[in-house]
């Protein structure tokens, strides 16, 4: 199969609201469909949008969103795919299995079929993960036209040994899907565009958006560059202690040639990979 060399990403910004994942789910379809009316070929979704994500309420509301990955929610997203003819990265959702709760990011092709799903590798100690959440055990690639794409949930693409891994198994385009504080703003400034440059890889990013004080999601939903540089963002929540109306939902849309992208890494970055020396590092 030929690699594609370009795509319209679409990605969905919004909060969704904690507790009520019918409605989430509707404002999921909507925005995958407007996304596809603009032209998005492959679009992104982010974390936990069934249940939102807020930490005081996080275990009764994962729990209640929560349903087995061929669950009603599994044929609704196979069905926009199908409709929409389009790569549905689609967040994250509450995944009930094995008698737990795993925070799983299903991946859907443009005929309907589940074509991957990552669970969560490392859950974030700060808001208690947990306690709600069991951990996944691997590193998830799923092939794609346009190449391997690798899948990071939050607090996975925090950690340079994961973005590594996603790079050995062939990654050069990685889906991060996240609900990320605005208090950890200075991680994401400062880590995302040190994992792209470091591994010469394009991370679309989907951050959920809303909410006051450190505790609100970010958003800043963006496209990095396998050189580090954000090519498209979309608009942060405001950072004040006041309670404050949810912010309006964005669609960003960025036509790329990621083959052009890590061609350049490929080009130019070459000495960081050609002279590393696993030996000593293990």
């Amino acid at each position: 199969m030929t690699t594609r060399r370009t795509a319209r990403i679409g990605i969905a910004q919004w909060r969704p609201e904690p507790g009520r994942s019918l409605s989430n789910a509707a404002t999921a379809g909507r925005l995958v469909a407007a996304l596809a009316a603009r032209g998005a070929d492959l679009v992104v979704l982010p974390e936990l949008w069934p249940s939102g994500y807020d930490a005081r309420t996080l275990a009764a509301d994962a729990g209640a969103a929560a349903e087995p990955l061929d669950g009603p929610r599994d044929r609704l997203l196979r069905d926009l795919a199908r409709e929409h003819r389009l790569w549905l990265f689609a967040g994250s959702v509450p995944e009930r299995a094995e008698g737990v709760l795993f925070n799983t990011a299903p991946v859907y092709a443009p005929d309907g079929e589940r074509v991957a799903a990552h669970r969560k590798v490392h859950l974030y100690p700060t808001t208690g993960e947990a306690a709600v959440f069991a951990a996944g055990a691997t590193a998830t690639v799923v092939a794609t036209p346009w190449g391997p794409v690798g899948l990071s949930i939050c607090f996975d693409g925090d950690h340079p040994g994961y973005a590594r891994a996603l790079r050995s198994r062939g990654a050069r385009v990685v889906v991060s899907i996240s609900a990320y504080e605005t208090g950890a703003a200075r991680w994401w400034d400062l880590l995302y565009p040190a994992q792209a440059l470091a591994n010469g890889q394009w991370w679309l990013m989907a951050n959920q958006c809303g909410g006051a004080g450190p505790s609100g999601l970010l958003g800043g939903s963006r496209v990095m560059a396998p050189d580090g540089r954000t090519v498209a963002e979309a608009p942060r929540a405001t950072t004040g202690t006041a309670p404050a109306p949810a912010p309006e939902e964005h669609l960003l849309v960025a036509d790329l040639d990621l083959a052009a992208g890590i061609e350049a890494a490929d080009r130019d970055a070459a000495p960081l990979w050609e002279g590393a020396r696993p030996e000593v590092y293990a």
